[in-house]
């Protein structure tokens, strides 16, 4: 009873987005998937484009028909977003990012893949649903796929502890329950999805200089690459956050010495290093802006705590992408130089 009370929910949700904004979705053209498992692309004559307004209206409506918050429903759908790219995984459809497999749709033994009858996708322990009302379970369907994983995070109850059971038996992944976490606070502090600038670690009116380091050998503590860029500036310059996002790690490294380091929206991981020093009223699960300051310039590090000037003061700046089971340093020199020159062109 409990399942079909749900369900009538999601149908007046369809007739809901149908009467209130018939713009939007008017003229979502569904397709059926390709035979494998690969989603056929969009096609790229008109593309519709959808601001991220729109999208957070239609993740508030859904919110208010189902009970999940809104910042839940986003964040699900961005840390969908950041898998899709570091696993090349194609989406259809038009508003949303939410990806699922032909067999977790249709059902693991379902012997149709493709199959949108859902009785079948019942039958078969599929997750596909019909959130559109037009009787079918499309994955290439915005409102379908939404109903899917409104169904999914709503399955022990809505309240924060259950979403996050939720979540878990849904991806049996601790890892991205977290970022799915981070990303709603992230989310509820700003209280809009328009969260992608970005700001150069220093302040472009200071005395600086930098080039690419990104894999040159390091030798203290042992043999290691070097997985960042070296800002070498004077000590007390402001170290400031290139991102919107949360501050995952802050506190002492025998390696980088005071550091702090901040998780972004595309799940991306600003690491910080050799600080001088903290804004004190920085802490753990803090929301930054870009351009806000994290702490100073310094020459903290290779030692234990506290220990300071065994190289020239500088900032160490590294950024490390995450796949879902774990995370590696890619060269952050080409970021810093576009974040140096939309900077500069703001100082003109």
């Amino acid at each position: 009873m409990q399942s079909r009370a749900f369900w009538s929910k999601v149908l007046v949700l369809s007739l809901l987005l149908s009467a209130i904004t018939p713009t939007p979705f008017s003229h979502l053209d569904p397709s059926h998937a390709m035979a494998n498992d690969q989603i056929a692309p969009t096609p790229s004559s008109q593309p519709t484009k959808y601001t991220q307004e729109e999208r957070k209206e239609l993740f508030e409506k859904i919110g208010l028909l189902t009970g999940i918050p809104w910042t839940y429903l986003a964040a699900v759908d961005q840390y969908e977003k950041t898998m899709n790219t570091v696993k090349k995984r194609t989406v259809q459809q038009r508003m949303t990012n939410i990806y699922f497999s032909e067999q977790i749709w249709a059902g693991m033994l379902n012997p149709d893949p493709q199959d949108t009858n859902l009785k079948n996708i019942s039958f078969f322990h599929g997750v596909g649903r019909d959130g559109s009302g037009d009787g079918l379970a499309e994955r290439t369907n915005d409102l379908d796929v939404l109903a899917a994983m409104a169904a999914i995070l709503s399955n022990n109850g809505t309240r924060v502890d259950n979403l996050q059971i939720n979540l878990w038996n849904y991806y049996q992944n601790a890892r991205s329950v977290e970022r799915i976490r981070q990303f709603t606070a992230i989310y509820e502090s700003l209280g809009s999805l328009e969260a992608n600038t970005h700001a150069f670690p220093l302040p472009v009116t200071s005395n600086y200089s930098y080039r690419s380091t990104w894999g040159d050998s390091r030798g203290w503590g042992g043999h290691r690459t070097h997985e960042g860029t070296d800002l070498f500036a004077g000590y007390g310059v402001p170290v400031r956050s290139t991102c919107y996002g949360i501050v995952e790690i802050k506190g002492w490294n025998p390696y980088g010495g005071w550091r702090i380091g901040i998780r972004d929206l595309n799940n991306i991981y600003h690491y910080y290093a050799h600080l001088s020093g903290f804004q004190k009223t920085i802490k753990i699960n803090d929301i930054v802006k870009p351009g806000q300051t994290l702490g100073w310039v310094g020459s903290s590090g290779y030692g234990k705590p506290g220990t300071s000037g065994k190289f020239p003061p500088h900032l160490h700046f590294g950024l490390y992408r995450d796949n879902g089971a774990t995370e590696w340093s890619y060269d952050p020199y080409p970021s810093l130089r576009r974040w140096e020159r939309e900077d500069r062109s703001k100082k003109k």
